[in-house]
């Protein structure tokens, strides 16, 4: 089967849209960094070089060091589809970010995002 082709873009030409989403609602690049960090288990040092190398979405998710558990947590739609019912694995991790943008982007308060209860 042919890999989707949004697998090979890299995480830096990506990652200027998920900050645009969020300062644009009044949110900040800290809290987009907080969330991927959450998620991927990246630290602030692995983050920057993933960055800085143009690292594609599929090495980046693939290489996370720890992704987090509660990440099953994340339920709803994004992209008009439930992002639990997404089958692809990789394209699931991938959805799963976008969905917590999504949710930072319409206010919700940063323990809810990152699943704290």
């Amino acid at each position: 089967m042919k890999k989707h082709r949004i697998y090979s873009i890299s995480f830096a030409s990506v990652y200027p849209h998920y900050v645009a989403k969020a300062e644009k609602k009044g949110r900040t690049k800290a809290e987009v960094d907080e969330i991927i960090l959450w998620l991927t288990g990246y630290s602030p040092a692995e983050f920057a070089a993933i960055l800085e190398n143009k690292t594609d979405l599929e090495t980046f998710y693939t290489n996370a060091p720890a992704m987090n558990p509660a990440r099953a947590q994340i339920k709803g739609l994004i992209c008009g589809v439930r992002v639990e019912q997404i089958e692809e694995p990789l394209m699931r991790e991938i959805r799963y970010l976008d969905k917590l943008i999504d949710e930072l982007a319409k206010g919700k308060a940063m323990e809810k995002i990152l699943r704290a209860g």
